[in-house]
């Protein structure tokens, strides 16, 4: 098979996989060389808590033939947890924007007539274990698995168009990628893939190219 199964998943996607599941539902099924998470009757469901460069072939064998809901979720809190216990809350908080920094490896995903995507905002727990060949700023400790603590939230992403409704609503006529991360609360850098994805599905165009960066305009 192309892809892992239930035995090498973490417990974050086990957990999201049972979350969604219906009755009916048949689980790791074996489909055109690849392992599917779930298949309720003719649609496809996958949970991917990774990359979705990764997806790239499955998606290429599969949409042809078959309609796939991906489902990928995004951590709002994340908890710290050695030695079994959690220790803190991780400083770092995530949004349904983070979305736009994997749809940069492939802007074009909601093109495609036979894919429906869905963002799930959770709550989760980081399991860390001591590794002292862990990178610098880990402090001796690397991320072994994640789990689910809640679900929070749900976006529905039907096609490209959709996305629009993630733009800040104050947003001015013309605007920057400052513009982008000011409204939304965001880093630059994410706003910077922001408006690249919303750029290569056509959503809004340049205006203008300055030193200072780029001037766009929602598309008429």
């Amino acid at each position: 098979m192309s892809d892992i199964g239930t035995l090498n998943e973490s417990s974050l996607h086990a957990a999201i996989k049972a979350e969604l599941a219906e009755a009916g539902d048949i689980f790791e099924q074996p489909l055109d060389g690849f392992v599917i998470d779930l298949v309720r009757g003719q649609q496809l469901i996958e949970i991917q808590t990774g990359s979705f460069g990764a997806l790239g072939r499955k998606l290429d064998r599969l949409l042809g033939q078959y309609r796939l809901h991906l489902v990928h979720p995004i951590a709002l809190e994340t908890w710290i947890v050695r030695d079994g216990k959690p220790t803190r809350k991780s400083p770092k908080r995530g949004s349904v924007h983070d979305l736009f920094a994997e749809l940069a490896s492939l802007p074009t995903l909601l093109d495609h007539p036979n894919l429906t995507l869905e963002i799930l905002l959770v709550r989760q727990e980081a399991v860390r274990e001591p590794d002292p060949r862990a990178r610098r700023g880990r402090g001796g400790w690397r991320t072994v698995d994640r789990r689910l603590r809640e679900v929070v939230g749900r976006e529905w992403f039907d096609e490209p168009a959709d996305l629009v409704r993630l733009l800040p609503p104050d947003l001015p006529e013309i605007f920057t990628t400052a513009d982008l991360a000011a409204g939304a609360g965001i880093q630059r850098r994410l706003a910077q893939s922001m408006a690249y994805c919303l750029r290569k599905t056509e959503l809004i165009v340049d205006v203008e190219r300055r030193a200072d960066g780029v001037r766009y305009r929602l598309a008429r």
